[in-house]
């Protein structure tokens, strides 16, 4: 460990601006942070790279503003002034890291960092180090040139808007608290330190050949050797670093990407495909067969499957899953409960620790395991534990078999049209007044009637057939998020979608889809 500290001093620092134009002294001398960088529970900014052609929206100023708020937060929250930071692989995150400790020591952070990690990396770091705070730069499954952080002062959780919304103010308005008295520790090759906690277990009794696809992302580093660890045979793919992506993003909710594990598993005759995002905090999988199964079935399957090996049990889902945490009949026999709530990993992982759930489901690949599976966090390799355990209890039984055993349902990937940041509330707020018109008006959403709408996060539109659609407002890019799903048939999960879609057109800021139907 390399340590050394910041004598205590009173410090000033420039006020951030929201725009600055590049190669000046101005761009060198102040701090650039775009007020829509700060999301509903993280952060992402535009840091960008030579010839994108695009305007940043940070620089390492505006990087080191961003630190001496998250400390100046911790501070007057009560909060014991430690934080652990990492970064994922990207050419610029070791520099972002760099910046953000430099403004965290100045607002009297005794700064833990790991070095390259996954997300779960960092939040066990919270527990083995014994350290309230997190602060992790990462971008996830962004494109290259984004840049973020996922931060929390409170351990298994990270922010929520609360959190955010006073971070933004803090950096936004320089109401920093700047006494000096940082310090700093690096922790060599914390990694081991994570991998031997996943891996500190018997040995699967099932030979399961495993397709590990990583997109070139951190989980590369790390997800492979756990997994043989545990006593799978590995096929990697995409394994190497390499943050100009040159496949496809690693982002498992990706067509792109799970077509290429489906690949990979029919090429090896593998058992399971599992991959990983950018970050490490999402699992998708692909069956033995090659089909890919969105991550919402999985947690249906995941949820039989604990529920028989504990009990009666509690989760949580995101408003994006599907209907069959409450129409399953066999989950319903084994006791299980489900809580539906807004999308989002804070939001999730919060849900989860206040119903002391057993697990949360996200349909975007974040998986939560309380104790005794986990600690409470998104961990996509722990997720993919998980499936691998549910596959070695059912040893007579492939992953296509298990999920041929759930009730039909036709839906649609996630897909997510473009809606600049500036306005992609406005204009969900203008769709969920047009459906409850409808509904108030008896009109009928692709010649069904309409016989529900949840507004826990966007809008959700049920009609009498069980079919349902959801229009919401992504919380970390200028998107929106649009999701269908019919128990009746493909016809009509495509009529609904064009139902949805004719309302959505309905409003001229939005724009193409990033993939559809």
């Amino acid at each position: 460990m390399v340590e050394f500290s910041e004598s205590s001093r009173p410090v000033s620092f420039p006020k951030p601006l929201a725009a600055i134009k590049p190669m000046t002294v101005a761009f060198e001398s102040l701090p650039l942070v775009k007020p829509t960088g700060f999301r509903e529970y993280d952060a992402r900014w535009w840091f960008g790279h030579p010839g994108s052609g695009k305007a940043p929206e940070l620089n390492l100023m505006g990087v080191q503003a961003v630190g001496m708020g998250i400390g100046t937060l911790a501070h007057r929250r009560g909060v014991k002034p430690k934080i652990v930071t990492g970064h994922d692989f990207r050419g610029y995150s070791a520099a972002i890291k760099s910046a953000l400790i430099t403004g965290l020591m100045a607002s009297g952070m005794r700064v833990h960092d790991i070095g390259l990690a996954l997300s779960p990396m960092a939040y066990f770091a919270q527990f083995a180090l014994d350290v309230a705070c997190v602060a992790m730069v990462t971008a996830s499954h962004n494109d290259n040139g984004w840049t973020g952080v996922k931060m929390g002062i409170e351990r298994p959780v990270t922010f929520g808007p609360d959190e955010m919304a006073e971070l933004r103010d803090i950096v936004l308005n320089g109401d920093y608290r700047l006494s000096g008295g940082g310090s700093y520790t690096f922790h060599e090759n914390f990694a081991e330190t994570y991998s031997r906690d996943l891996t500190d277990r018997p040995k699967i009794s099932r030979k399961l050949r495993v397709v590990a696809a990583c997109g070139n992302g951190t989980a590369g580093a790390f997800a492979p050797e756990i997994l043989e660890r545990i006593g799978c045979e590995v096929i990697p793919l995409d394994t190497s670093l390499d943050y100009s992506f040159p496949r496809y993003n690693p982002n498992p909710e990706d067509m792109e990407m799970l077509h290429a594990m489906a690949e990979a598993v029919k090429a090896h005759g593998a058992d399971v495909g599992l991959g990983f995002d950018g970050d490490g905090d999402r699992c998708g999988v692909v069956d033995n067969r090659g089909d890919e199964i969105f991550a919402d079935k999985i947690g249906v399957m995941l949820a039989r499957d604990l529920s028989r090996v504990h009990g009666p049990s509690q989760f949580v889902v995101d408003v994006k899953s599907t209907g069959l945490y409450l129409s399953d009949q066999k989950l319903a026999a084994l006791g299980a409960k489900t809580d539906y709530w807004k999308t989002g990993h804070s939001y999730i992982k919060r849900r989860v620790r206040d119903l002391k759930a057993l697990a949360g489901f996200e349909k975007s690949g974040h998986f939560f395991f309380n104790s005794p599976v986990g600690r409470g966090y998104d961990d996509g390799i722990v997720t993919a534990i998980a499936v691998i355990d549910m596959l070695d209890r059912n040893p007579g039984a492939t992953l296509a078999d298990l999920y041929a055993d759930l009730p039909r349902t036709w839906g649609t990937p996630t897909m997510s049209p473009y809606c600049a940041d500036e306005v992609k509330y406005d204009v969900i707020a203008r769709i969920t007044d047009r459906f409850k018109a409808m509904a108030a008006a008896g009109e009928q959403l692709a010649g069904v009637a309409i016989t529900g709408i949840n507004l826990v996060n966007g809008v959700r539109v049920s009609t009498a057939d069980g079919t349902w659609g959801l229009i919401r407002a992504s919380s970390n890019k200028p998107e929106l998020v649009v999701v269908i799903e019919s128990p009746v048939s493909e016809t009509r999960m495509r009529a609904m979608f064009s139902a949805m879609d004719a309302v959505l057109r309905e409003n001229p800021e939005v724009g193409a889809y990033n993939q559809t139907i």
